[in-house]
């Protein structure tokens, strides 16, 4: 039967960083597809376990186990299935495991086999995965981080991401246009002020210069957009990945902060300037200055959980019941398979969330993420800056559904929502 998977194949490969990491090939009669799971650098505590080896070879980063556990477990028991029944595979994965965080089988495990059999059934059905997923003509917002900070950065500065959005445009290619142009605009600042040695970049693509202050970073990327004639039209957004400079009660930026002096500051910035997301504000147990963050800036500015949700429905409910944040941050390979990802998105949906898709920090060529976007119309995609191949391949890829969808529409149009005319 044309459909029934004939054969499973794991291999260790590697990521932007140079860490190995899983690829799973699914193979049946007429089709194969090919997926490489990611690795972040900021991971929250409950996300699904990475599972590496911890020996010798790679100082301890290989992924040979997660291999092996393709190999001896995971193939046995889906070869033979009806690749198109993505759900009852990922769920074969889950059952197998049988632990709330992967850790038996490994998140990185589960997610490539999982992406793979949804390119393969795809293939099988001559379909491309963005129509296999759900039809959409939605094409997302692109949310690029262009100053590095925090762990994915040498210097100073202790938010993780300062991103431009742009949101004013009339088809993602114009969108990708404008934020292109800002990026070399911004590039040539930099240099000016600080020197060639300030235009290397960072893990997403973004640059790193030596500041330390959040507003002198804003201050910059505001210049770049001005140069450009687009400060009508390219926003501005934040990660700032709070557990990362929160310790004995306080928050580290360049003073420290309690809880309360941090709301009120994020609260400023986003009057100051044009902010309209902020991901990740406080640690990711601080539901209640989620909450009261939302409450106080949620109409106009988009409060995204990243750390806090970890793409887990469980925690999503938390949420939810508590007003905290208007929306989620997903990274698929936080909870291990595609189908409880799409789970976690439709629960957003359901209840008035926004959804981002997003990279990880250590990520590949693999576009999957491009298409899933498309296909959960979700109008939101964090993808890094327009730098690094792994970065624009995830960019390249909405250009070629731009052009395959009849009508397309770009999600900035709709962004009027959350208060900008």
């Amino acid at each position: 039967m044309q459909y029934k998977i004939e054969e499973v194949k794991a291999r260790q490969v590697l990521d932007s960083r140079g860490n190995p990491t899983v690829e799973a090939e699914i193979k049946t009669k007429n089709a194969i597809g090919i997926a490489i799971a990611p690795s972040g650098a900021s991971k929250g505590k409950e996300e699904a376990l990475e599972l590496r080896d911890g020996n010798k070879e790679f100082h301890g980063k290989g992924v040979m186990k997660a291999i092996k556990n393709i190999e001896k477990i995971i193939a046995p028991a889906i070869v033979g299935m009806d690749v198109r029944e993505q759900e009852k595979i990922d769920r074969k994965m889950i059952e197998i495991d049988a632990t709330k965080n992967k850790s038996l089988l490994g998140a990185n495990a589960c997610i490539a086999v999982s992406i793979a059999v949804c390119r393969c059934a795809s293939m099988v059905l001559k379909k491309e995965p963005y129509e296999y997923l759900g039809e959409s003509n939605l094409l997302p917002i692109p949310f690029m981080n262009v100053i590095n900070g925090g762990v994915h950065a040498g210097n100073d500065l202790a938010i993780q991401e300062h991103m431009i959005a742009p949101i004013k445009a009339n088809s993602f290619a114009e969108a990708l246009r404008k934020a292109c142009e800002t990026y070399y605009t911004l590039k040539e600042l930099i240099k000016k002020k600080f020197g060639k040695n300030a235009i290397n970049v960072g893990d997403e693509g973004g640059f790193a210069p030596p500041l330390s202050k959040t507003e002198d970073a804003l201050e910059i990327i505001m210049e770049a957009i001005e140069e450009n004639g687009y400060e009508k039209e390219i926003y501005l957004a934040l990660d700032c990945a709070a557990s990362s400079f929160y310790k004995n009660g306080y928050y580290d930026l360049h003073k420290k902060m309690d809880a309360g002096e941090l709301m009120d500051y994020y609260i400023e910035l986003a009057k100051t300037y044009p902010v309209i997301s902020i991901e990740d504000a406080f640690h990711e147990e601080d539901w209640e200055n989620f909450a009261e963050l939302t409450k106080k800036i949620g109409g106009k500015v988009q409060i995204v959980g990243d750390d806090l949700f970890v793409t887990n429905p469980k925690r999503l409910r938390k949420g939810i019941k508590n007003n905290a944040c208007n929306a989620l941050l997903l990274k698929p390979n936080q909870i291990g398979t595609l189908s409880e990802a799409i789970e976690v998105a439709n629960l957003c949906f359901k209840n008035g969330y926004a959804v981002m898709v997003s990279h990880r920090s250590g990520d590949t060529c693999d576009d999957f993420i491009a298409d899933l976007c498309v296909a959960l119309k979700a109008g939101q995609i964090k993808a890094g800056a327009p730098c690094r191949g792994e970065r624009t391949a995830k960019y390249n890829r909405l250009l070629r559904i731009e052009e395959k969808i009849e009508k397309p529409l770009y999600a900035g149009r709709q962004w009027n929502k959350r208060g900008i005319s």
